[in-house]
């Protein structure tokens, strides 16, 4: 049997779910059952830790786990279990407007007095604030644009040529250099954080969690696809603002010239991408297909309430005065004037 060597290392169980399909993937042990599937919090670390699992076998994978466990017929019934759970607490939870243009329309108007992470990083973060946000962020950030990819061969025409218009941008234009996972990499160099694919996943909450898998549910089912272009338009539209203010926030903390230019990078690239998605992705689509408008502002919905889920647990802990991470990070090193120091 052939194993992947390359990819990061299987995370480090957090109940029975996760416990089970871990095993499994090493060929240690049982899938869960149907019983701790059911009985798993759908929120949960337990749950939403395995769902990644499953998802992660279609990206990178795992080292010591075979390719061929990607389409495992027992572990692609488990996992659709988990997104029935998991898809129907989403349409349950989230408060979605009535039409598109009233979805995209609120994303458009940015609070007076925002009290949002990028505002609170932004005026009093600190660099260890800083560092577990993008040690948070790089569950995504590491694979950027990746599961919107997903969308591509379930569009055509207008939609299809704006939406791969703008990847082609998200992976550098040709550049690798300049392909976003790169430049969150040297972000996260300026922050001394390991910047190794799936380093930080053991650290990283189920609040964190759940925002990833959303991208990979909608991606990984053609009948989700209206729901991922919504997705992708929350993203693209809300990037440009919290962008500039991350932006901020890195250059009053002196976190350094690749931390600045990520954000700043974002800044000017997603104020043009909101145009296109806006206008040539979401409209070309529902020009197309205009049944899917109820998916799409579910896409765009689902995203703020997993957010603001993602947002309320973070500034909660900062308040607090504690870490957000279920695992500390190694501390550290800044270099000033050659003399080293830990912080």
């Amino acid at each position: 049997m052939e194993y992947d060597r390359e990819g990061p290392q299987l995370p480090t169980a957090r109940g029975p779910v996760s416990g089970a399909v871990g095993a499994h993937l090493l060929g240690t042990g049982p899938l869960p059952s149907p019983e701790a599937v059911a009985a798993a919090p759908v929120y949960g670390d337990d749950l939403q830790l395995a769902l990644y699992q499953c998802y992660e076998l279609h990206y990178r994978g795992f080292a010591g786990v075979s390719p061929g466990l990607e389409w495992d017929p027992g572990l692609l019934g488990v996992r659709a279990t988990m997104e029935r759970r998991f898809l129907s607490a989403l349409r349950a939870d989230t408060p979605v407007h009535d039409s598109v243009a009233d979805a995209v329309g609120a994303l458009l108007v940015e609070p007076v007095h925002g009290e949002g992470v990028s505002h609170f990083l932004r005026d009093e973060g600190e660099r260890w604030h800083l560092r577990e946000y993008a040690a948070q962020r790089s569950l995504y950030h590491l694979k950027e644009a990746d599961p919107h990819a997903w969308v591509l061969p379930r569009l055509w025409g207008r939609p299809k040529a704006a939406m791969a218009a703008v990847e082609f941008d998200e992976w550098g234009g040709g550049r690798a250099e300049r392909v976003h996972a790169r430049l969150f990499a040297d972000l996260m160099t300026d922050l001394d954080l390991d910047t190794t694919y799936g380093a930080h996943l053991d650290a990283a909450s189920a609040e964190c969690l759940a925002t990833v898998n959303m991208m990979s549910l909608f991606g990984l089912h053609r009948s989700l696809r209206g729901a991922l272009v919504g997705h992708f338009a929350a993203v693209e539209i809300t990037s440009s603002p919290g962008s500039r203010r991350l932006a901020e926030a890195m250059r009053r903390t002196g976190a350094g010239p690749a931390a600045e230019h990520f954000y700043d990078e974002h800044v000017e690239a997603d104020a043009v991408h909101e145009q296109v998605v806006r206008h040539e992705v979401i409209d070309g689509l529902l020009e197309q297909e205009p049944g899917l408008a109820a998916d799409v502002v579910f896409g765009i919905d689902a995203t703020g309430h997993l957010e603001d889920r993602l947002g309320a647990r973070l500034l909660a802990d900062w308040r607090a005065g504690r870490s957000s991470l279920l695992r500390p990070l190694p501390a550290a090193r800044r270099v000033d004037g050659g003399i080293a120091h830990v912080s």
